[in-house]
C-alpha cells in the first residue's frame, strides 16, 4: 500500500521507511528539506514542514495514500523549532486533512508517560496532539515509546555511546528508571499496525522488559564497546544543572543537544511503562538491551564515534572562540602590534584599516561557526581566510615563516581542524 511517513529523515523515521520498504509498501517520505540523495527505502519524496504546511497542501500530498505514519518530534522550543507547532498545530492540520482525504489509518508517535504526567512543553504538547487525533473519525493508533536505542547514532542512542567512552561515568541524581526499547521492536510494531486486520483506536506503550538506570545503560554500552568498567562519580546538582543550561544555550544557536532543560524535567519521571499490551496485541516481545547489542557486533566506527562524541562540541566551541577572540584581540590590546606588522609589510595608509578589516572578518567567521544554520559556510569561510593569510603573509612578510613561534606554520593544523569539523558536522 501507499504510505506517507512524516519525519522520514529522523532517527525513527528512517528506520520506519526501511522497514516498510522491506514489507513491499510504496513509501512516500516527507521532511522539511529534500535530501541530497533520495534514500533507497523511499519511492517518492515530498518537501513538507509539518509545522507550517496548510490543509490544502496536505490534500494534494495525501492523494492515494492509505496510511500516514507521523514520526515527527521536537524535544524543546528553540529559534528553529516549536513544540506546539510540531506536536499540536501541525499534526492537527494533517490529521484533519487525512480525515477529508479518506486516509484509512494514521499511526502517530507520541511519548511514554504523557498521559500520566506533563513535566514540560514536550510532554504536554505531545498529549494535546494525541487527543486531537483521537477526536477524529480515523483508524488511529498512537505509539508511545520509551527511550529508543538503535544502530543509528542520534539523540539518546548517541549520548549513551558518548558517555560509555568516558573514563569516568557521571551519575546524575534524581534520574528515573528507563525501560529502553530497541529501534527494531519499534519498527516491527509499525509494520504490525500497518496490516488491514490490525486493531485500531488504541494507544500502545513501547517499553523494554527491564528497568535500568542511566548508569546501567551506559555500563551495557561500555561492555559492548569492549572497554573495562569506568569509575562512577556522582555529579553534583549544580554541575548537572549547568550542563543542561549549556545545552539550552547550544539549542538557542540552532544545535540539537540531547542534554537540555526538557531532558532534565522529563528524566526525573523516567521512561517506564507496561510492555504487556504490546505483547498481547502484536505478539512482539521486546528484547533486553544486552541481547539487542549482542546481535550487533561492535565495529571500529562505533568506537570512533563514541570517543568523538564529546570532542565534537569541544572542537566547535574552540574554533568559534578562536576566530572571535583573534578578532577582538586585534581590535583591542593587539591593535598596535597588528598595525606595526602591516607597516613592516609596507601597506602604508592601509595598515590600520587592514587590521580592522581582518578583525571584523575573523569575528564574522567565528559567529558563523557558532550559529548552526551557518556553521557549514563559516567553516569554509575560515578555510578560505586561513589560505588568504598564508598567501598574503608569504608575499608581504615571508620572514614570518622563520619566526620561532611559527605564526604561518600554525595555520596548517588549524586548517586540518576545520576539515575534521566539516567531516563530523552532520547530526543524522
Amino acid at each position: 500500500m501507499r504510505v506517507l511517513v512524516l519525519g522520514a529523515t529522523g532517527f525513527i523515521g528512517t528506520a520506519v521507511c526501511a522497514r516498510l520498504a522491506q514489507e513491499g509498501h510504496i513509501v512516500v517520505g516527507a521532511g522539511r528539506r529534500k535530501p541530497q540523495v533520495q534514500p533507497l527505502s523511499v519511492d517518492e519524496w515530498v518537501c513538507a514542514d509539518l509545522s507550517t504546511t496548510q490543509m490544502q497542501d496536505w490534500l494534494s500530498v495525501l492523494d492515494n495514500v492509505e496510511v500516514v505514519v507521523n514520526c515527527v518530534g521536537v524535544l524543546q522550543d528553540s529559534p528553529r523549532e516549536s513544540t506546539r507547532a510540531a506536536h499540536v498545530k501541525g499534526p492537527g492540520v494533517l490529521f484533519a486533512a487525512c480525515a477529508d482525504a479518506g486516509v484509512r489509518r494514521v499511526i502517530h508517535f507520541s511519548a511514554i508517560g504523557v498521559d500520566r504526567h506533563q513535566a514540560s512543553a514536550f510532554s504536554a504538547t505531545k498529549l494535546e496532539g494525541d487527543e486531537a487525533l483521537m477526536a477524529l473519525p480515523l483508524e488511529w493508533v498512537i505509539l508511545r515509546p520509551s527511550v529508543v536505542l538503535g544502530p543509528a547514532a542520534f539523540g539518546a542512542s548517541a549520548l549513551f555511546r558518548g558517555l560509555a567512552a568516558l573514563p569516568i561515568l557521571p551519575a546524575v541524581r534524581n534520574a528515573g528508571s528507563l525501560q529502553v526499547i530497541a529501534l527494531e521492536d519499534v519498527t516491527e510494531a509499525v509494520a504490525f499496525f500497518m496490516r488491514s486486520d490490525a486493531p485500531a483506536h488504541m494507544t500502545v506503550e513501547l517499553a523494554g522488559p527491564e528497568r535500568l538506570s542511566m548508569s546501567d545503560v551506559v555500563v551495557v554500552y561500555r561492555q559492548w564497546l569492549g572497554w573495562r568498567p569506568a569509575i562512577a562519580v556522582q555529579v553534583p546538582d549544580w554541575a548537572s544543572k549547568s550542563m543542561y543550561r549549556l545545552g539550552d544555550m547550544a539549542s538557542a544557536l540552532g544545535w540539537r543537544p540531547p542534554v537540555r532543560t526538557t531532558a532534565m524535567l522529563e528524566i526525573r519521571h523516567g521512561a517506564i511503562g507496561d510492555p504487556r499490551p504490546l505483547i498481547d496485541v502484536t505478539g512482539i516481545e521486546p528484547v533486553r538491551l544486552s541481547q539487542t547489542l549482542a546481535q550487533r557486533p561492535v565495529s571500529v566506527q562505533e568506537r570512533w564515534f563514541a570517543r568523538l562524541y564529546f570532542l565534537k562540541p569541544l572542537l566547535f566551541v574552540i574554533l568559534a572562540a578562536f576566530w572571535m577572540l583573534t578578532g577582538i584581540i586585534s581590535l583591542t590590546t593587539g591593535f598596535p602590534i597588528g598595525v606595526d606588522l602591516m607597516v613592516q609589510a609596507r601597506t602604508g595608509l592601509l595598515a590600520a584599516p587592514g587590521v580592522i578589516a581582518g578583525a571584523i572578518a575573523d569575528i564574522s567567521v567565528g559567529l558563523a561557526i557558532a550559529y548552526r544554520p551557518t556553521t557549514f559556510y563559516g567553516l569554509w569561510a575560515a578555510i578560505a581566510l586561513s589560505c588568504f593569510y598564508i598567501v598574503a603573509g608569504t608575499i608581504l612578510l615571508p620572514e614570518l615563516w622563520n619566526e620561532p613561534l611559527g605564526p604561518l606554520l600554525k595555520i596548517w593544523p588549524i586548517l586540518a581542524a576545520h576539515g575534521v569539523a566539516l567531516a563530523i558536522l552532520e547530526e543524522r
